[in-house]
């Protein structure tokens, strides 16, 4: 089973404000494991909103939206792409996760569409 592991957004990290090394580091080794488990496809962290853009669409016209948005714990700060064999893997994992934030934080699991999904 193929998820995308959200890390969400912080007031913190929508400023731009960088966890401490110690976290880093704790992360680091988080996702060493990750790897030599052959769970995780791909890792990586965002920049805050203010740095993004978004494209609305109506029909044919399209608007271009500046950042920063709205509600920074509706946004995403980070991500990994892995593959685990159910929903349990996946949230044994990110219990063993370290905090991603300096403060309170949330981390959501979200299953990708398989082709066998689509038919």
């Amino acid at each position: 089973m193929r998820v995308m592991v959200l890390v969400k957004a912080t007031e913190d990290s929508e400023k731009g404000i960088l966890p401490a090394t110690e976290m880093f580091e704790a992360m680091g080794r988080f996702n060493d494991e990750l790897r030599k488990a052959g769970i995780m496809r791909m890792a990586d962290g965002l920049k805050p909103s203010s740095q993004g853009k978004r494209v609305a669409f109506d029909g044919p016209g399209r608007t271009v939206i500046e950042g920063p948005f709205a509600k920074p714990g509706e946004l995403v700060a980070g991500y990994w792409f892995w593959n685990v064999k159910d929903m349990d893997e996946a949230v044994a994992w990110v219990k063993r996760c370290p905090n991603p934030m300096p403060g309170p934080s949330e981390i959501e699991i979200r299953p990708l569409y398989e082709m066998a999904d689509l038919r």
